[in-house]
């Protein structure tokens, strides 16, 4: 059995979805339906869903804000929706659940057919919804990288990271006003997030922001000297390419 928590401002829409997942979806258990955005992020920590229906456009929270205040809860999601241009993009890209308003009831069936395979074969992760939450950040040409948090997401300036290195499964990233954040995404995550924006990959364990680059030391691969002061070693197969960028 699934259990699932519904959140639409909607009421006829929240309890429609209910009555058709109770008449056609025999393995869902509906254990919260909210109509009030503002509760969402406390009931979903209280009953920790397998499933959650979010809608996107509601009034205090959006359905995005309420998936960054719960990004540390693992659960899949479906987004519900009436606006079918409304960031699908982004949820296509990352291969999430949607289902247009009024729904569908085959491909209401169809989106928890799609959770109970993905469930078979592993239990649901933040990955996919974090390279979202990030994802739409850049489809609405925000200079913001989205870093999950104990507390949620947090939205660093681009252009302020002078570079990401890597501390086992974990990344440090540091910024122009010296303060450094700890992510549990790993560096190939943040190298695919920052493509397009100036970021190389020099070294398994930096990722740097070319714009910061001060100077560079000859040698076998080399050593980057950053405008933080920091000595970032360079491999020998990224020298070449590097160099080539930095002109």
């Amino acid at each position: 059995m699934l259990n699932c928590i519904i959140i639409d401002d909607e009421v006829n829409c929240a309890e429609t979805l209910q009555l058709a997942l109770g008449r056609h979806c025999k393995s869902v258990h509906v254990i919260s339906v909210i109509n009030n955005s503002l509760k969402a992020e406390e009931e979903i920590r209280k009953h920790k869903p397998d499933i959650v229906f979010l809608d996107i456009e509601m009034p205090h929270l959006n359905g995005f804000d309420v998936l960054a205040k719960t990004i540390d809860v693992p659960f899949s999601v479906i987004f519900t929706t009436a606006y079918d241009h409304y960031a699908l993009k982004a949820i296509k890209h990352n291969a999430l659940d949607y289902l247009l308003k009024p729904v569908d009831v085959e491909e209401l069936v169809t989106a928890i057919q799609r959770v109970e395979e993905k469930v078979k074969l592993s239990t649901p992760g933040l990955s996919k919804i974090e390279t979202f939450l990030a994802h739409l950040v850049k489809e609405n040409n925000l200079q913001k990288l989205a870093v999950p948090s104990m507390e949620g997401i947090i939205y660093l300036e681009i252009d302020n990271i002078i570079r990401i290195s890597a501390d086992r499964n974990y990344s440090d990233i540091h910024q122009l006003n010296a303060k450094k954040v700890t992510s549990s995404k790993t560096l190939k995550e943040y190298e695919q997030a920052l493509s397009g924006y100036n970021f190389f990959r020099v070294h398994n364990t930096h990722l740097v922001n070319l714009k910061y680059v001060e100077k560079y030391i000859k040698g076998v691969g080399g050593i980057l000297v950053m405008c933080d002061g920091a000595n970032v070693e360079v491999s020998r197969d990224k020298k070449k390419e590097l160099l080539e960028l930095l002109g």
